[in-house]
């Protein structure tokens, strides 16, 4: 087996091999046309009963034949297993990065729930076509940031209250943790076909 066999298990190797098998088992065919065209095959004699070489076939076109099926047959063997070999060695490659994707991504995932900050409030309705469903606001989002206000210096809802009604108008940075994922958004409190500027409910989080 070449170095560069044992050192490249990419698919388009594999596939090279298995182009370079093919074109043996068809050689290794037209062979044996050549033999069954004489009615000799592998075995059969080259020789008459007197020992003299047959004058009713080509000896010298069959024992080329022979030689050659022999040597391809070989050669087809030791590639099949190349291929077996190149096929379990892609296979084991593709299993090692399909482990280490994964627990990189298990890693990212443990890493982001260190780093994620506690929420101090979730989002249980969003009415339709409100400022808050137009900003992305979904129910269930759990608040970590609403304008000014934070995890570290929430006290009542009477912060938000106190935030939206300073910012009628303005947009407000709000940050989320949905499915796990830190997701940051636009609100901009604004009058709209129902009372108030927001149109969603806002319960804190019991801790």
């Amino acid at each position: 087996m070449t170095e560069e066999n044992n050192g490249n298990s990419t698919m388009e190797a594999v596939q090279s091999l298995i182009k370079t098998k093919d074109y043996m088992e068809e050689q290794i065919k037209a062979y044996y046309d050549v033999l069954e065209d004489q009615d000799v095959g592998m075995e059969g004699p080259l020789v008459d009963a007197e020992g003299f070489p047959r004058a009713d076939v080509n000896v010298y076109q069959i024992r080329t034949a022979r030689h050659s099926i022999s040597c391809l047959q070989n050669d087809h063997k030791a590639i099949m297993v190349e291929i077996e070999e190149a096929l379990h060695r892609l296979h084991a490659r593709e299993k090692a990065k399909r482990d280490q994707d994964q627990a990189e991504s298990q890693a990212e995932s443990m890493e982001q729930e260190v780093t994620l900050p506690s929420p101090f409030a979730r989002v249980d309705a969003v009415s339709q076509g409100s400022p808050a469903c137009q900003a992305g606001l979904r129910v269930n989002d759990e608040i970590i940031t609403f304008g000014s206000v934070n995890t570290r210096n929430f006290q009542n809802l009477q912060n938000i209250a106190s935030v939206v009604q300073h910012s009628e108008g303005k947009p407000l940075s709000v940050t989320v943790i949905r499915n796990g994922q830190k997701t940051q958004m636009g609100l901009t409190p604004q009058q709209w076909s129902v009372r108030g500027l927001l149109g969603c409910n806002i319960v804190p989080i019991q801790k």
